[in-house]
């Protein structure tokens, strides 16, 4: 069973890597925003970088309670060219569909390999995916719909400047 379990194992020490990488892109986002003025998309990318360093962390610690081997891998610098102020939106939206497809695959070897404790604790983040995918179309829809207006676009910014980091609660077992 040892060797099943190599396969999941691996795939969650790069979901470790791609979570920090995530926390990476959406830094790069807010200094994006910050450039531009607009410190409440700057804040929205912020706690969404918060929240990315959180994920990867829990990764981390269900692998320790699970007495898998956790290597850590350089973390890649972001490589998005944004010009439009729409452009970190569209990109937040590529990347958590990318990352959902990550999980997925996580899950799809876990459930291969019978691993239900894997797949309990992913049910968490199948979740958490879902929620990441809608607001970052929910972003692009405001966006779209406002962003051409100086007024309603400050308005926006208000709006993602009152956004409050909150810790997971995903208990591991």
């Amino acid at each position: 069973m040892a060797a099943d379990k190599s396969k999941v194992a691996k795939l969650l020490n790069e979901q470790v890597n791609k979570e920090f990488y995530s926390a990476y892109l959406y830094l790069d986002f807010a200094n994006f925003y910050e450039d531009k003025g607009l410190k409440g998309f700057a804040n929205w990318f912020n706690i969404q970088a918060q929240e990315e360093r959180d994920h990867a962390l829990l990764f981390i610690q269900y692998m320790q309670q699970n007495d898998m081997k956790i290597t850590l891998d350089a973390i890649a610098k972001p490589d998005k060219k944004l010009k439009e102020l729409i452009d970190p939106l569209n990109e937040s939206l590529k990347h958590e569909k990318y990352v959902t497809s990550l999980i997925h695959n996580i899950y799809a070897a876990a459930s291969e390999e019978k691993d239900f404790r894997c797949m309990q604790f992913l049910d968490w983040f199948i979740k958490e995916q879902a929620e990441e995918e809608d607001n970052a179309r929910t972003n692009i829809q405001k966006m779209e719909l406002f962003g051409g207006d100086s007024k309603a676009l400050y308005m926006l910014d208000q709006e993602m400047q009152a956004r409050t980091y909150t810790a997971p609660s995903l208990t591991i077992g």
